[in-house]
């Protein structure tokens, strides 16, 4: 499904962001099938319309959530999506990002793009202070994405998220709007 330019939150020279819509399931779901290589063992994204319609719903109505797709300005296709999870206001105004390229689209840029969007809404529009990464130390491509963004590592926690049937050890990556200001 193509999307004009004013559904975009943000544009870059490739791709916008946009949120989640119910009417992307389709769409998602195809591309989750064709990248289930890619995503293995890191990444258990939705692929069916029945789960895709929970997910997409959580992201859509729960306030402590955002979720963004990545599209190509050249089409509207879908080439990853990105997510800020656990969402905290007040004094601490933070939240954890996760993500997903495509299969099609891994490799090309796109992802880099569409994060220095979503970190820009995120300290922009959406008042964040912070944003946090949570990568399990064999994800070479995700590290590499959060370290291209100006990340720091911060540190190590061993048995931190429930994945695949096994609690995995993360390495925690951070950013803050401070540390943005200054790249």
């Amino acid at each position: 499904m193509a999307h004009t330019a004013s559904r975009y939150l943000a544009t870059g020279p490739r791709v916008g962001i946009r949120p989640f819509t119910q009417e992307d399931g389709p769409q998602f779901t195809a591309r989750v099938r064709e990248s289930r290589d890619l995503h293995r063992p890191w990444l258990f994204p939705p692929d069916t319309a029945e789960a895709y319609a929970a997910y997409a719903k959580r992201l859509i109505d729960d306030p402590a959530k955002a979720g963004f797709l990545v599209c190509e300005k050249a089409g509207g296709d879908i080439a990853g999506f990105i997510n800020i999870n656990n969402i905290v206001r007040g004094a601490f105004r933070s939240g954890a990002l996760g993500y997903g390229a495509f299969a099609h689209a891994a490799g090309r840029g796109l992802m880099k793009e569409g994060l220095d969007l979503v970190i820009a809404h995120a300290f922009g529009p959406m008042e964040l202070h912070r944003l946090e990464i949570n990568v399990q130390p064999g994800n070479t491509a995700s590290i590499a994405l959060a370290r291209s963004c100006g990340f720091r590592l911060e540190g190590y926690s061993p048995d931190m998220l429930h994945i695949d049937g096994a609690w995995r050890d993360h390495e925690r990556w951070a950013l803050t709007a401070e540390m943005r200001a200054c790249s």
